[in-house]
């Protein structure tokens, strides 16, 4: 493992492969070496200390993926600034419940994003905004707050703008930076992100330097990642999928962060791969399948490709089979975790069998312990047997920002993080996730798995995508629906889905329910919200009453 800062990796990276591209972002035509790379996080880095912030300061960015979120999350680590990641969707009712949570002092801010328009977003929350002088900020509302950083073109205020930002730097001594980096330990708290819980507020993950960078090394070992590699970035930075699997990992190996777009878009990533001759693309199985069924993906040469991580998701088995197939990723691997283990915590490995990568979500990471236990006794099951997926290690988040109570409801007293997530481990250590414990359904006393539902309907020649939820029912408690988007072109009626079921999935497993859809609710990074789904349901049939009954 590496005992290093995040600046101190950089540094390390920098001087190994001063010459090899580092960063790549297309849509902002910026093309950095290691070399330049490092030089522009450092001049940012002088700007930040020029502009008065100080180790363990909250330096929140709310945008989507560009140049300037890489380099403020490597300019920020160097002098041990707390980073604070800001969901680019966010409303203003969020975003001001974050920047108030985690005391923020320092905001960096784009235009906008997609429909949202931030700036006029800032002023409804924040008016003053509208009078403070290059970037100073004194607000009754966000007292905390006082510098903003706009990352646009053209300013709506005086604020001050981020090629103001790394002027400001220029004038002070590369010795003065190096002082504060030596200042630094590597266990200390270096990022917050904010997970999306699905009652109340998000909650803030504190990380370290720690956490982070040797997840990235561990990560990359299980792709074989090196500085050859060209790794292809469709995920948000906001997000630990683009911030740690992504622009750590390739850091670490010294792989080359290509930026094919601000969000997700299916075509821009198939051209990037194609155009910068990617060797590894990251993605959650929605990202994956989008591609897959893009009408122009037979005419891109994706021969490139080599490896990969599939994760933020469950992955279907037929899904992962044709992105080694069709999209030539014969090294995909298969990656699970969460925001609190920074965030792998198993990975199946590029030499694994096919089956094991289709299957599994692979092993635990070396230096990272797993258990499965009885999510009511806390005993470790037998091999096989689903239980609650339990977590110990480096890995494992500080706690959450100022939550002593919510940390102490996932962390316990041995230092197992408890992910609520069911799953199993077989003989050889090798992990299925059968789903959250909260999306587990009960039916008439049954326990029923949705993503063994769901795998199974894969199955049909004509479903591109299913996920598969509990909604109440008056007699059994709940019942099984099934939400189905199918391929391009196709049809299917219901009788007909439950005429696959018939006889090869136990009767009470046969969705009682079942809706076309187009989409499914999802978050910005590509997860599929199944409680807004079950909300919608909820609320399309009527059942608000039955699901108010109280049950054991």
């Amino acid at each position: 493992m590496l005992g290093l800062t995040i600046g101190e990796l950089l540094a390390k990276t920098a001087r190994q492969y001063p010459d090899h591209e580092a960063l790549v972002v297309r849509h902002q035509g910026i093309r950095l070496t290691y070399e330049e790379f490092k030089t522009e996080v450092d001049r940012y880095a002088r700007g930040f200390l020029q502009l008065g912030v100080c180790p363990g300061d909250r330096v929140a960015i709310w945008a989507a993926n560009c140049a300037e979120w890489v380099l403020t999350q490597f300019a920020t680590a160097e002098i041990g600034a707390i980073l604070v990641n800001i969901n680019p969707a966010y409303g203003t009712r969020e975003l001001e419940y974050a920047l108030k949570q985690s005391q923020t002092q320092t905001l960096l801010f784009q235009s906008r994003f997609k429909q949202s328009d931030y700036v006029s977003m800032l002023e409804e929350i924040c008016p003053e905004i509208r009078k403070c002088k290059q970037g100073r900020l004194s607000s009754r509302r966000f007292p905390q707050l006082k510098k903003l950083i706009f990352l646009g073109v053209e300013k709506a205020h005086d604020w001050l703008t981020w090629e103001e930002l790394g002027l400001l730097g220029n004038p002070l001594p590369a010795e003065t930076l190096a002082q504060q980096r030596e200042t630094l330990a590597f266990d200390d708290p270096i990022n917050i992100q904010y997970t999306s819980g699905t009652t109340g507020f998000p909650k803030g993950v504190v990380l370290s330097h720690h956490n982070i960078v040797n997840n990235g090394l561990l990560i990359g070992d299980a792709m074989r990642l090196s500085a050859d590699d060209r790794l292809c970035i469709p995920v948000p930075f906001y997000h630990c999928f683009g911030m740690v699997l992504g622009n750590m990992t390739a850091v670490v190996a010294g792989a080359a962060m290509v930026v094919p777009a601000p969000f997700f878009d299916p075509l821009a990533t198939l051209e990037t791969v194609e155009q910068e001759r990617c060797t590894a693309l990251h993605g959650v199985p929605t990202m994956f399948i989008a591609q897959l069924d893009h009408p122009e993906f037979h005419r891109f040469k994706l021969d490139s490709l080599r490896t990969g991580i599939m994760a933020g998701s469950p992955c279907p088995i037929e899904v992962m089979k044709k992105v080694v197939e069709k999209m030539h990723c014969s090294e995909m691997t298969i990656a699970y975790g969460q925001t609190e283990s920074s965030p792998v915590i198993t990975q199946t490995r590029a030499d694994d069998s096919i089956e094991r990568r289709v299957s599994t979500v692979g092993k635990a990471l070396p230096h990272t312990e797993v258990k499965i236990v009885d999510a009511v006794t806390q005993k470790i099951v037998a091999r096989g047997e689903p239980g609650e997926l339990c977590t110990r290690g480096y890995a494992v988040m500080k706690g959450y920002f100022r939550n002593r109570e919510a940390s102490r409801e996932v962390l316990d007293e041995n230092g197992w993080l408890h992910t609520r997530d069911l799953a199993t481990m077989d003989e050889e250590g090798y992990v299925k996730i059968t789903g959250r414990v909260r999306d587990m359904i009960i039916r008439g006393g049954e326990n029923i798995y949705p993503r063994e539902i769901e795998e199974f309907l894969y199955g049909h020649p004509k479903v591109s995508d299913v996920q598969v939820i509990g909604i109440p029912d008056q007699r059994y408690g709940e019942e099984v629906m099934a939400w189905v988007r199918l391929r391009e072109g196709e049809t299917v009626t219901v009788d007909e889905l439950r005429e696959f079921c018939q006889g090869k999935i136990a009767h009470f497993k046969i969705p009682r329910f079942i809706k076309f859809v187009t989409e499914y609710p999802m978050t910005v990074s590509g997860k599929i919200q199944k409680y807004r789904m079950r909300e919608m349901a909820i609320a399309e049939m009527g059942l608000e009453k039955v699901a108010q009954i109280e049950t054991a």
